[in-house]
């Protein structure tokens, strides 16, 4: 079956950096867009990243351009989230999601549009 799986979380303080890796099994990961998004207590499930099958076409929210750096590796069946900067409205779980079909055009940022899910990581920014 097909299984994401996320590491990287962690505490880390304003200013500080993550980077989050996501291993996909269980899947022809080329042929899946990727995605990263996040929720916070009490809060709706939001885009954060995504990337289409290549690498070469990634999408961001604007809350996160300029700080964050979404990429994967094909060989390694990995998709990865770089978190620079970070600010405490960071501070959520982060989940990993595929989407069949590689072009990621319409609708990256719905999270109804993603197949499979991982279980996420916690980021926790301290001020």
């Amino acid at each position: 079956q097909v299984q994401l799986v996320e590491a990287g979380g962690g505490g880390v303080q304003t200013g500080g950096s993550l980077r989050l890796s996501c291993a996909a099994s269980g899947l022809t990961f080329s042929s899946y867009g990727m995605g990263w998004f996040r929720q916070a207590p009490g809060k709706e499930r939001e885009f954060v990243a995504a990337i289409n099958w290549s690498g070469s076409i990634p999408y961001y929210a604007d809350s996160v351009k300029g700080r964050f750096t979404i990429s994967r590796d094909n060989a390694k069946n990995m998709v990865y989230l770089q978190m620079n900067s970070l600010k405490p409205e960071d501070t959520a779980v982060y989940y990993c999601a595929a989407r069949r079909g590689g072009s990621i055009t319409y609708g990256y940022t719905e999270p109804r549009k993603y197949d499979y899910w991982g279980q996420g990581t916690q980021v926790t920014v301290s001020s």
